[in-house]
């Protein structure tokens, strides 16, 4: 199996490491990058020369807030899948999440397992959705 590119957005840099860490253990996924905020995401995939097959972006982000981000995504590099990964479990924010273009929205408190079974729907080109949807 073909190695996954992963990159990260999350300004919470202890709840990056930790996600970091639960994905590098993970056969078949590698971290390419890590961003604090959309601006600097937009950046990596700008100077990537390596670009990633999925981003696992916050929504609740300084200077560029991770709807925005994966709606820019969309636009300049289509080929990069969007998961949103967050606290926020309100539909209104699935609505805008999927408008924008993401592939999958998952709850931060649903991390565990479920995290890898929303990466690989993602993976075989499907759209997951939170459980409360």
């Amino acid at each position: 199996m073909q190695s996954y590119a992963v990159v990260l957005a999350d300004d919470h840099v202890a709840f990056r490491e930790f996600l970091r860490n639960m994905l590098s253990e993970r056969k078949g996924l590698k971290i390419v990058g890590e961003a604090t905020d959309g601006v600097e995401l937009l950046n990596f995939l700008k100077m990537s020369k390596l670009m990633p097959d999925l981003a696992i972006v916050d929504i609740a982000m300084p200077n560029l807030g991770g709807i925005e981000a994966t709606r820019r995504i969309k636009v300049t590099y289509p080929e990069v899948k969007v998961l949103i990964l967050t606290g926020k479990a309100e539909k209104a924010y699935v609505d805008q999440a999927f408008s924008a273009g993401a592939s999958g929205y998952l709850l931060k408190e649903d991390i565990g397992p479920e995290l890898f079974s929303a990466i690989e729907v993602i993976r075989q080109g499907k759209i997951y959705t939170p459980s409360f949807y």
